[in-house]
């Protein structure tokens, strides 16, 4: 029966006519997406976003693969290395058609069995009380918190030492190895951190690995980033072997959890290049204040916790430049008639500013992000390169030992009004804490390499006829160590945010 002629059918009639006009709307939109697709295509994800933030597009003078000078005890070719390698991994698997931290292929066996975990004793003996070096710690995001303020306490005694040993962890790097390399007392891998109003737990691997299931957690930074992963790696070691992914970045997966710990070097977090720009030539790094690194932004979707480290790399050589114009430089100015208006302290304050609201805005991330504050550096005597020392120091400073650093304390201001600038612009639902260390680490001199950053036998550990000292590293720190402390704080962190304020154990 032909139900268009059929009395009482007419409303029928009028299907076909607002179908049509459906399948011309589908057709519109199919059109319209098109199009932002063939935008999206034609504008590189980094650079849309920086103009998203920023109204400003550096894009055309990018060079990803120029970076500056590298941090004390990095290799001259180290920075390099390492960026064009996450450069290439990035094109690479892009060309292979596969996410960036896909783990069924291409996957290194490392390691050994883990010789299982070697548990802390409860007995402590008395610590050494931590004045007020730093303002408190901030607390914004409206996350879970128990209420205790872990970033203020003391330093106490506990005999059972490290979770680790320097044997124990194939992944310990040669120039933090300090029993490796022959420092003859041990009693710096002892002390724990106790907040004054609470407990922090020893690392648990089994817990963090739990936590951590089915995500990925990111050190992105300089070389302290690489040191606390690195300090992680031996921890986590204890219960399980990581298999290595891929052959150009640094990423190790936990099969037990489908965990992934990567790392990615970016020193100052900013897009830099050393093109030549206005009146400064080709050679001279060129920091774009107003830029996030568009590496980090390019892959930080992927990341369920990001811990950021940056700082020391603004003692380096740089031209600062924002809004599109040279504003500042450090240890680079022949212009004398020009002003300078961003000195390097400045700069790191609108560093993380800058890639922080970067984080807080991006549409596409959700996950935690932790800011390591400042970490303190003890050369006495000079700095790095002009004699600094921190030979003979064999547990943490007490309080009469304290010398205020006017710089430490300068730069730690500027990363927190920085933090604080960049969460009250937060549109997204990611969350930002600050790991505040700064305060409890000024204690910590007897925790760095010092002199024993190699194994040669016949190195020399103690100043010479002139009184000068042998080369040392004072800024990083020995693993095992307290570096350790860092991790023990991450873990709490992020206890807290994905279990919530209750106690860690019952």
């Amino acid at each position: 029966m032909n139900l268009a002629s059929h009395k009482g059918d007419s409303p029928i009639v009028a299907y076909p006519r607002t179908l049509s006009l459906i399948v011309a709307s589908a057709c519109g939109l199919v059109v319209i997406l098109a199009l932002a697709s063939l935008l999206l295509v034609s504008q590189p994800v980094g650079s849309t976003i920086r103009v998203y933030f920023y109204g400003i597009d550096h894009s055309s003078n990018f060079d990803s693969l120029s970076w500056g000078n590298p941090t004390l005890h990095d290799s001259p070719n180290d920075a390099n290395e390492e960026r064009t390698n996450i450069v290439a991994q990035q094109g690479e698997e892009a060309s292979e058609n596969s996410t960036l931290f896909n783990v069924t292929e291409d996957v290194e066996d490392i390691g050994t069995t883990p010789p299982g975990l070697v548990y802390s004793s409860d007995a402590m003996q008395p610590g050494l009380d931590a004045s007020s070096l730093s303002p408190a710690p901030v607390n914004q995001s409206g996350s879970a918190d128990s209420g205790c303020d872990l970033y203020h306490g003391k330093w106490v005694y506990d005999s059972s030492g490290s979770l680790y040993t320097n044997n124990s962890c194939p992944v310990l790097p040669q120039e933090h190895n300090c029993q490796g390399n022959g420092r003859p007392d041990k009693g710096y891998e002892n002390w724990q951190w106790k907040p004054a109003k609470c407990d922090l737990p020893r690392f648990d691997a089994k817990k963090f690995l739990e936590l951590m299931r089915g995500k990925t957690l990111a050190f992105i930074g300089d070389s302290l980033a690489r040191n606390q992963m690195q300090s992680l790696l031996c921890i986590l070691w204890q219960v399980e072997v990581p298999k290595k992914r891929g052959k150009t970045m640094h990423r190790y997966f936990f099969r037990s959890t489908s965990t992934m710990i990567v790392r990615i070097w970016s020193e100052r977090l900013l897009h830099q290049t050393s093109k030549p720009f206005d009146i400064v030539p080709e050679g001279v790094v060129k920091v774009y204040l107003d830029a996030p690194d568009e590496v980090i932004m390019n892959l930080i979707p992927s990341f369920d916790v990001i811990v950021l480290s940056s700082s020391h790399w603004f003692t380096k050589q740089s031209v600062y430049i924002l809004n599109n114009e040279i504003v500042g430089g450090q240890l680079w100015w022949p212009d004398k008639s020009r002003p300078m208006k961003v000195n390097n302290v400045e700069a790191f304050g609108i560093s993380v500013e800058t890639i922080l609201h970067a984080l807080v805005t991006h549409p596409n991330y959700t996950g935690l992000t932790i800011v390591r504050s400042y970490s303190p550096d003890h050369y006495e005597g000079g700095a790095w390169n002009t004699g600094g020392s921190c030979t003979g120091k064999i547990k943490p400073a007490l309080d009469s030992e304290i010398v205020e650093n006017g710089y430490t304390n300068i730069m730690h201001e500027k990363q927190v009004m920085g933090f604080n600038r960049a969460i009250r612009k937060r549109t997204n639902r990611s969350k930002l804490k600050l790991m505040d260390i700064t305060e409890a680490f000024g204690y910590r001199h007897d925790g760095h390499p010092g002199p024993y950053r190699d194994p040669d036998p016949n190195k020399k550990t103690k100043r010479g006829p002139d009184g000068k000292p042998p080369p040392q590293d004072c800024l990083h720190w020995c693993t095992p160590g307290p570096v350790d402390t860092w991790n023990e704080l991450m873990l709490e962190i992020i206890r807290r945010e994905f279990e919530g304020s209750r106690s860690p154990y019952p």
